[in-house]
């Protein structure tokens, strides 16, 4: 059964100049971000996203989640609409946005999560220990009780991750989870990744490391100026071999572009 599922998804961003565009410089336009992305993720999975930076990998978590709706196809989180059901997705969907910025720096972290587990409907009765959970499971037990102000980046980071599993989600939506994290909270992160997986959860990710995304990844798929261009089952798969292919894969896209540009 699949978890989630694109169908022929597309997002585009509209700019126009800024008011005092005195140099002339920015034109209007449009970047699309998503074009006609069609993607499924079965359920108990890890996908994993590649791409260059601006290939519309965040704008995909942000559609799952139903921050942005899309101007056309539709996305599906457990068989609902994300247009027409929006409420009953936000309910089995959590997400970790690498810019992060929601806390409130002079509450502590656990303070933080008793503010948003109200918000995301967690039980009263078996909220504060949700919470410990969550802190237990991204390192964060020991700092609980410490001002977020005082936090470092990559603890942060952690307490972004804590947030998206406070309400136990079906899925969960993580945008290069392990930016700011060190070696050792990287280690202990992927862990819990797999051991997610293991219980159910089905993962969507992104990631600029191909070290990471052939760890825990059951399938990559590759992204390319908002184009999905190449999607691979992982089976033991090595960092070089999928290095291989994510170059491949946009190499053979920019070819392509390539050779609209020239016969238009």
């Amino acid at each position: 059964m699949d978890s989630i599922v694109l169908e022929s998804v597309s997002k585009p961003f509209r700019h126009r100049p800024v008011l005092f565009n005195w140099m002339g410089r920015e034109r209007t336009g449009e970047t699309r971000a998503l074009d006609g992305v069609s993607l499924n993720v079965s359920a108990g999975r890890v996908l994993v996203l590649l791409g260059p930076n601006g290939s519309g990998k965040t704008t995909t978590l942000k559609l799952v989640s139903t921050m942005f709706l899309p101007d056309a196809g539709r996305v599906l989180v457990g068989g609902y609409d994300t247009r027409m059901n929006a409420s009953q997705v936000r309910k089995q969907v959590g997400l970790a946005i690498a810019t992060e910025r929601s806390f409130f720096p002079r509450l502590s972290g656990r303070e933080n999560l008793e503010f948003f587990a109200a918000l995301d409907e967690v039980h009263r009765r078996c909220r504060t220990q949700r919470i410990t959970s969550v802190l237990d499971s991204t390192g964060l037990l020991e700092a609980g009780d410490t001002l977020v102000m005082k936090y470092s980046s990559g603890m942060y980071q952690r307490l972004a991750i804590a947030r998206a599993l406070l309400k136990d989600p079906k899925c969960l939506l993580l945008d290069e989870p392990t930016r700011s994290l060190d070696p050792a909270s990287a280690s202990r992160f992927w862990d819990l990744v797999r051991e997610l997986r293991d219980q159910g959860t089905t993962i969507l990710l992104t990631t600029h490391s191909f070290s990471e995304a052939a760890a825990v990844a059951d399938v990559v798929a590759v992204r390319q100026k908002g184009r999905l261009v190449g999607t691979r089952k992982l089976a033991n798969a090595k960092a070089e071999q999928l290095r291989d292919f994510y170059f491949s894969s946009i190499g053979e896209l920019d070819q392509t572009l390539e050779l609209a540009e020239s016969i238009a």
